[in-house]
């Protein structure tokens, strides 16, 4: 094959895959393969199609043919198959591989943060994590990128902390503020505005503000998601401490049914391009539903929680949607409760940082926070973690989760009976 007769094809994927058609697309690669099979372009392309339709394993196949091939470029790309194959170690070498080749790549260097953090490789991590600026540019919060704080005292001085990424980012690394606080900083605290008033109650915050607030002067600025590179955090050195979120005038509930108060969070924002592996379906949750001596509350809103309208045994699940105007709304309702179970969402993290025993239910290939391959996590010291065997593969969670469930709906304490009753 010529090189013209591979620039066209390559043309003629390329248009396959801005139509959608990536089945065409596929094929076109297949034909170009047939005729030489070790074309390392090709392999790649091939590989990039298989990684789109989520099938991981040929993804990793094919990228490691097309380094075989000559394309030492396409190292970063395996690193990510690998990731996504659940075979940890071995994208940290082929993102380490891809460094070395391109210490300049951001992306390379940002995989590269992402691997190390899933690994427990805090400090290597976060150091740099800093490479997400390359690729993402200033925050809504500030317009210029000078003045960034690099960790020294200041001596009562504003230091504008700002929130970035996710709500649950925002909630995770809000522990640091008053590490911040207490080099002398006067924290300033930029969150979106569904934060607003669960942060408002936050040690070492001096003042909160919101979108479209003005920003008052300050001597430094300074990411939330940066902050643990400044405090030099280690594995063993995470300020865990908790509660560090407090809910202000929160209801209080006596459970004089007996029952266990469980929280439900089944679905993250569908915007998310990660929300496909994050995610489980409803229906997915009925063994779980099942499960005598409980009492189940939605933390969900909007359309997630409607699909209980859809489940046979919805209506055994107490909604709130409507009523969680703000996160503040759902700590309160949080505060309420015995238990959260959700997947990786913000309110995990929320439950996570008001002290509350919590259950996450985890993709095979989850978010670097939650690491690899443990039970537990140093950031949440109440949380416990169930995974995925494979990516994908939710009932074998679900069942260890009823199991766990139901014996400790067994151990509930069980209400003294009424006078009345004794009377009866």
């Amino acid at each position: 094959m010529t090189s013209v007769d591979t620039t066209r094809g390559f043309a003629l994927v390329d248009a396959h895959v801005r139509a959608g058609r990536l089945a065409a697309a596929e094929k076109v690669c297949r034909i170009l393969l047939s005729v030489d099979p070790a074309h390392p372009a090709t392999l790649r392309r091939l590989g990039v199609l298989r990684h789109m339709a989520r099938d991981y394993a040929a993804a990793v196949r094919l990228f490691g043919a097309a380094v075989v091939a000559g394309d030492s470029s396409a190292q970063g790309d395996l690193g990510v198959a690998l990731m996504k194959a659940g075979r940890l170690p071995d994208a940290l070498e082929r993102f380490s591989a891809a460094r070395a080749l391109a210490p300049q790549d951001a992306r390379v260097g940002y995989n590269l943060a992402m691997a190390l953090l899933a690994a427990g490789r805090l400090d290597d991590g976060f150091r740099l994590y800093e490479e997400r600026w390359r690729l993402k540019g200033p925050v809504p919060w500030i317009g210029r990128w000078d003045r960034f704080w690099d960790g020294q005292p200041l001596k009562g001085e504003t230091l504008l902390v700002h929130a970035e990424q996710g709500f649950g980012d925002a909630i995770q690394f809000a522990r640091y503020v008053p590490l911040a606080a207490a080099r002398g900083a006067r924290v300033v605290l930029a969150v979106p505005r569904e934060l607003r008033r669960l942060m408002a109650g936050l040690p070492g915050c001096a003042h909160i503000l919101s979108e479209g607030e003005r920003i008052p002067p300050y001597a430094a600025h300074v990411p939330l998601m940066s902050l643990p590179r400044l405090f030099g955090t280690g594995i063993g050195d995470i300020p865990a401490d908790t509660p560090y979120l407090r809910v202000p005038d929160a209801e209080t509930h006596e459970n004089r049914n007996g029952l266990l108060r469980v929280g439900l969070a089944w679905a993250g924002r569908g915007e998310d391009p990660d929300d496909v592996h994050r995610s489980c379906a409803l229906a997915l949750l009925a063994p779980l539903l099942a499960t005598p001596g409980v009492e189940f509350h939605s933390l969900q809103k909007g359309p997630a929680e409607e699909e209980l309208d859809r489940l046979a045994d919805g209506r055994r699940v107490i909604r709130h949607g409507s009523a969680l105007k703000d996160f503040a709304d759902t700590a309160a309702r949080i505060a309420t409760l015995d238990l959260v179970v959700g997947v990786d969402t913000a309110v995990v993290h929320l439950a996570g940082a008001l002290g509350k025993p919590c259950w996450v239910l985890l993709s095979a290939d989850p978010d670097w926070r939650w690491m690899r391959e443990r039970a537990d996590t140093p950031w949440y010291p109440a949380t416990r973690l169930f995974r995925q065997p494979s990516l994908g593969v939710w009932p074998p969670v679900i069942a260890q989760v009823a199991d766990a469930l139901a014996r400790l709906a067994g151990m509930a304490p069980r209400p003294e009976p009424s006078p009345e009753t004794i009377r009866s």
